[in-house]
């Protein structure tokens, strides 16, 4: 039967020797033993990742820190989660475990533009070939995988564009080859969504976003299935990566509300996109909302939820009046990141999508990137009525 988050956090986030509600927050450098026969014990014991209720160090985490990976396995069905100080990091963790030098990976073209630059640049340095498939043609991602490909990464849908993967076959083609499968799962959230249930290999999520839920933390998980713990820990323990007591103390806090907030962002989200698409300055709603299009199919094949994250088209010979739409939405913060309480809207620039291959904004389009908060909807419609105005 599928646990809730509540009774999840009931059964593993609470201190049983203060007795307190919320686990507190333990920082720590240094772990005492008794003895070094005990010691010893231990760290063959986190090597084979059984009894982790502490570690030997504090750089691998603290009770707090264990506290977090606890709620985050059960909630993402893993055999382990590892804890990053940024999403970013956690995208790095998964790569960097799986890739060795004269390996292969094949790249989702529509994944976050830090990745893009983490595999065009960086992997290059270590012999490492990148290639990239179209998200909306299963063939050609078929026939780029080569015999030295080890990894395919997938982040489902696309950064800013949307795109929607065949997941399931994604999964069947790697295994029928020995691949490992990684995807970056931040939209949807374990809650919507259970990648390492389906079949991938690892589940990237960045807690700075959904997890936490008030835009005052940053953080990033990776949760792997057996097959993988090993390599991802190793690279874990020698990377340094840690995620500060006092962060998972707060994304902790954020978790108890996510069922709740995800189901408010999507309520929203659906308000606002019933009012968007009836709009003639909006030439296009990026998101998986028309019920006879192949990427709302991909979406109910495989998610129970919708989030709040969704970028629109405008069309527009004028930009300072699609700016001008941005600048005057009073509701609607301007910044990075998403996934907290607050709606956000940014204008996102050709050069900020990339090097993007199978995406291309045609001339005087504009595309703008809206998240959807836990504001009134009507709220919200309105504020984007009074700005839609002023585009020319």
């Amino acid at each position: 039967m599928k646990k809730s988050i509540r009774t999840i956090l009931k059964s593993e986030a609470k201190d049983h020797i203060s007795r307190s509600v919320n686990p507190p927050v333990v920082r720590a450098s240094t772990v005492l033993f008794k003895t070094m026969k005990e010691l010893r014990n231990h760290q063959k014991d986190i090597v084979k990742g059984k009894n982790v209720e502490f570690w030997d160090y504090g750089r691998q985490g603290t009770q707090t820190t264990v506290q977090l990976q606890k709620l985050l396995k059960e909630l993402e069905e893993a055999h382990q989660v590892f804890l990053t100080p940024t999403g970013f990091s956690a995208v790095a963790l998964a790569i960097m475990s799986m890739c060795r030098p004269g390996d292969e990976v094949v790249i989702s073209d529509g994944v976050y533009r830090p990745t893009q630059k983490l595999t065009d640049d960086l992997l290059k340095e270590f012999n490492v070939k990148v290639t990239w498939y179209d998200p909306n043609n299963f063939e050609d991602l078929k026939n780029k995988i080569t015999k030295k490909t080890k990894l395919i990464y997938v982040e489902n849908p696309g950064s800013n564009t949307f795109e929607m993967n065949d997941l399931g076959k994604i999964v069947s083609l790697a295994k029928s080859k020995n691949i490992i499968t990684a995807i970056d799962n931040t939209w949807a959230t374990a809650y919507f969504f259970k990648p390492l249930k389906l079949g991938f290999d690892i589940s990237i999520t960045s807690a700075t976003k959904y997890y936490s839920g008030h835009g005052d933390v940053m953080g990033g998980t990776v949760a792997v299935n057996k097959k993988v713990y090993k390599k991802v820990w190793w690279y874990n323990h020698v990377s340094g990566y840690r995620l500060s007591p006092d962060d998972a103390y707060l994304i902790i806090r954020g978790l108890r509300t996510l069922d709740i907030r995800m189901d408010k962002h999507q309520e929203n989200t659906k308000k606002v996109i019933n009012f968007l698409k009836n709009q003639k300055k909006i030439f296009k709603i990026l998101y998986p909302y028309k019920t006879s299009s192949k990427e709302f199919k991909l979406w109910k094949k495989y998610y129970s939820g919708a989030s709040g994250l969704v970028s629109v088209i405008i069309k527009s010979k004028n930009k300072n009046s699609v700016y001008k739409f941005v600048n005057t939405l009073e509701l609607f913060g301007i910044g990075y990141s998403w996934g907290g309480f607050e709606s956000l809207a940014v204008y996102t620039d050709p050069v900020e999508l990339g090097k993007r291959r199978y995406f291309k904004l045609e001339k005087n389009e504009h595309l703008v990137r809206l998240h959807i908060g836990l504001e009134d909807p009507k709220d919200l419609i309105n504020d984007l009525k009074s700005s839609l105005r002023f585009i020319k």
